[in-house]
């Protein structure tokens, strides 16, 4: 999912610090920061311009937004919640099904806050070790391996940090254990728009499968803070009946949200094309550095993980070293307790100016080996 909690990671700066450096070249959280579409803009300056955040939202999201998302994602028959941020609403998920599930499966890495959602509620959460895998993802194998009547299978599609999609046949296996144990499948969709290609595990499993939205990554809305869920009617009433959020998500965000969605085709033709190049020129500097390596190659979202040399710095001090240079890369260790150490993540839906300086930055700190443990 998304990367909103601080770094507080071995002395790096809060996001509040960071905030505070004007210059500073974000790329640790998989946002976008190419210039926003002017629509978007247009939307929100309108927005402000008419007083409308000093209104509440309709509870559900405003219908023409729901609408768009339910298109957008080619699920006819579901319906989508808006919420405060995809990651508002698999929070809600998450508490609403503990009580009612025997366990949550995941992988490592991962996104590490659905764990910490159900585990509040005293929900066991089983953990694949997926870094080392060929498939880089939560295989049906392993699954299988730990499934009990009733679980929880969280599948984030494409892979945050790694990079890595499941295939429809590899969906269709998960999805009919799912469906032979009476589970829920949570699709976590976050990076999906960057994908080459990719399949919905709704399409296959749309009785027990919520799929997150977000609007944070491919339009590059991340601080307004608006997402969704998407599931059939009578699914998706399980977790609107009682939100944390009875109010809806901002008006201007959603404003936002609905002119992205009437310009996404062009727009996302030119942030695939950024993104496809920051991503071909990193592969480049890293493949010519030796022992480290790109992870995922090509990475299917909007960033990359950099595996390092075993005998060089650690992920924490190559990001503490590349801060210093002005340029916010995350180590593994905010999502991996158990790889975090072996890698780095990058962002790469980003203006090529800021790839470029990283690229440079990358090749002569590995050239001086400023950072050795």
């Amino acid at each position: 999912m998304t990367d909103e909690s601080p770094p507080a990671l071995s002395g790096m700066p809060s996001f509040e610090a960071l905030l505070r450096r004007p210059d500073l070249i974000w790329m640790g959280q998989n946002t976008t920061h190419l210039e926003p579409p002017a629509a978007v803009v247009d939307a929100l300056r309108t927005s402000i311009e008419r007083h409308e955040f000093q209104f509440y939202a309709p509870a559900a999201g405003f219908a023409e937004l729901r609408e768009l998302i339910v298109e957008d994602l080619g699920l006819p028959g579901s319906q989508a919640w808006v919420t405060d941020g995809a990651v508002s609403g698999l929070h809600q998920v998450c508490t609403v099904l503990a009580p009612r599930v025997s366990k949550l499966i995941t992988s490592d890495p991962g996104w590490p806050w659905p764990a910490r959602f159900v585990a509040d509620q005293g929900l066991p959460v089983a953990v694949a070790p997926v870094f080392d895998t060929p498939e880089r993802i939560l295989t049906a194998a392993q699954i299988a391996a730990v499934i009990e009547p009733g679980s929880l299978l969280y599948l984030i599609d494409p892979l945050n940090p790694l990079g890595s999609s499941y295939t429809r046949d590899q969906l269709i296996e998960i999805t009919d254990l799912a469906r032979a144990t009476g589970s829920y499948v949570v699709h976590d969709c976050t990076y999906r728009h960057f994908a080459d290609n990719h399949t919905l595990a709704a399409q296959l499993y749309p009785e027990r499968t919520i799929t997150t939205y977000s609007f944070s990554k491919w339009l590059g809305i991340a601080g307004l803070r608006v997402g969704a869920l998407v599931a059939i009617p009578e699914l998706l009433a399980t977790f609107t009946h009682a939100p944390a959020n009875p109010l809806g998500a901002g008006i201007t965000a959603q404003r936002a949200a609905i002119a992205g969605l009437r310009v996404k085709v062009p727009w996302l033709a030119r942030v695939r094309a950024a993104n496809r190049r920051n991503i071909e020129a990193i592969e480049s500097v890293v493949a010519g550095r030796g022992a480290d390596r790109i992870v995922v190659s090509p990475s299917q979202g909007n960033f990359v993980a950099i595996e390092l040399d075993a005998a060089g710095p650690t992920s924490e001090q190559v990001c503490r070293a590349m801060l210093e240079r002005n340029i916010f890369i995350r180590p593994g260790t905010y999502q991996s307790p158990r790889f975090g150490d072996r890698f780095v993540k990058v962002s790469t839906s980003v203006p090529p100016a800021w790839t470029d300086r990283f690229c440079a930055e990358w090749t002569a700190l590995a050239a001086r080996r400023e950072v050795a443990r």
